[in-house]
């Protein structure tokens, strides 16, 4: 049977689109390098009539179907497990702009877009795409789409759901869904749209999305400050709010320690303000009316802000330069933090009144159960994520400290993270890591009804299996 679907795939495909042979670790290995998987093959379908087509052969011979983007997952939500069993669907080949439509300030690209290049031709265009996040040099739309992806600026602009309007999906019957609908109305029924948006490939396979557009500001600024805790970073983005309004895209916390680690293992990137307070702060700007008028809403912000005592010391970007440069260190934590050694990654949201409290009995827990354990905080304080990250104790062994406390960590995290009303996952999704913390943490409710909708949309469990649900 084997035989005869790789015939099948490879005539539908092309021979050189079936991948069963030679170095497939770039599609069978997870972005963090802890699961290593073997597929049956690695299918490269060019149109959404293959993958249609390849997702109707699969179905007919009962064999699973890992949907993949970029691979750029944090939760090992898009690679194989190790029975040798399932086809990766790679959409990678499913790269084009499809259309502009600048009155109605949208454009339609397909699901293997890599998020930088579709933001790339939104600015040829002349307008803003403004998903961004650290992988976008190698994530895809549908990925982002397929994870609901954040980012840095959804406390502007939303999330990926935010930023789509229509979609074009492969159900998991194999027919196609021709949703690419550019309307912002359109009250006919159930949702179909934010049904796929998030599933994370099981439940169908998005190839391709109508998204949103934004007028390019006239002036885009950027400032980092020293706050002495995470109730005077709250305090700030409480005074930067009333400041600037609609005007705020970005507001990022990051942890004394998590800069630590990007001066330590990126001695060429220069930290600023990080060693004279407990957390820095990356405030962004879009203005409208020009730069001057940005810069003068950005200097009365930090004086008031230090006049309270949120503020102890803060920079402005004097160019587009020096403002990469500040993203640049805020977005080498992840990185630093590898070379700091294995370890333990949440992705956890908490209304932003009370993640101060969240951060102070979280930290003295893990503190007081695990004595030398270090807490590598940032995220993205403005829509309340933080990536609450977990390292080993300084000289240890990290890999045993992930054999030995992972399960507890989490389990004191997310836990944590129940008490004061929080989600376990807030942007990366559950993919495989998550789905037995998902079955304590989501209500028994909303767990059915999730079911209910996997089994009538996807009733051989072909789609994704073993993600967000158990079978």
């Amino acid at each position: 049977m084997s035989q005869a679907l790789l015939q099948s795939l490879r005539n539908i495909c092309g021979q050189s689109h079936v991948l069963t042979e030679g170095d497939l670790q770039a599609w069978e290995m997870d972005w963090r390098k802890r699961t290593r998987g073997k597929a049956l093959a690695v299918v490269r379908p060019g149109s959404t009539g293959e993958v249609a087509r390849v997702v109707r052969a699969c179905v007919a011979a009962r064999v699973s179907l890992v949907p993949q983007g970029g691979n750029t997952g944090l939760v090992v939500g898009s690679t194989p497990d190790d029975s040798g069993q399932q086809v990766v669907l790679s959409l990678q080949r499913l790269r084009a702009v499809r259309a502009i439509d600048p009155a109605n300030l949208t454009l339609t690209a397909e699901a293997g877009c890599v998020l930088q290049s579709l933001q790339e031709a939104a600015l040829k265009a002349g307008f803003l795409f403004p998903l961004s996040l650290a992988a976008e040099g190698s994530c895809t739309i549908g990925g982002n789409l397929a994870t609901n992806a954040g980012g840095t600026q959804v406390l502007r602009y939303g999330n990926a759901r935010d930023l789509c309007l229509g979609l074009e999906v492969v159900t998991a019957s194999g027919e196609v869904w021709e949703g690419l609908t550019g309307l912002r109305k359109d009250n006919t029924g159930y949702d179909l749209r934010d049904l796929y948006i998030g599933s994370e490939g099981t439940l169908g396979i998005i190839t391709a999305a109508t998204l949103k557009l934004y007028p390019l500001p006239a002036a885009r600024l950027t400032a980092w400050a020293a706050v002495g805790s995470m109730d005077a970073a709250v305090a700030l983005l409480g005074l930067a709010q009333q400041h600037l309004g609609a005007n705020l895209t970005g507001f990022e916390v990051m942890g004394q320690f998590a800069l630590g680690l990007v001066a330590r293992h990126f001695g060429q990137l220069k930290v600023p303000l990080y060693d004279s307070a407990a957390f820095c702060v990356l405030l962004e700007c879009s203005d409208q009316e020009s730069e001057a008028h940005a810069r003068a809403q950005f200097e009365r912000l930090l004086e008031a802000a230090m006049a309270c005592g949120c503020v102890s010391d803060a920079v402005v970007a004097e160019s587009l330069a020096q403002a990469r440069q500040l993203w640049h260190v805020r977005e080498s934590i992840p990185l630093a933090q590898a070379e700091e050694g294995l370890n333990i990654k949440h992705d956890i949201s908490v209304p932003v009144s009370r993640i101060p409290e969240f951060v102070r009995q979280t930290d003295a827990l893990l503190e007081k159960e695990i004595p030398g354990v270090r807490l590598v905080n940032f995220g993205h304080l403005g829509d309340g994520n933080l990536h609450y990250n977990v390292q080993a104790p300084a000289g240890g062994d990290a890999a045993a400290f992930l054999r030995a406390h992972e399960e507890q960590v989490n389990t004191l995290v997310y836990d944590a993270v129940q008490r004061f009303d929080g989600s376990i996952s807030a942007e990366h999704g559950v993919g495989s890591l998550k789905v037995g913390k998902l079955e304590i943490h989501k209500s028994p409710v909303a767990l059915s009804l999730m079911r209910t909708l996997k089994s009538a949309l996807d009733p051989h469990n072909l789609m994704n299996p073993g993600r967000v649900l158990r079978a």
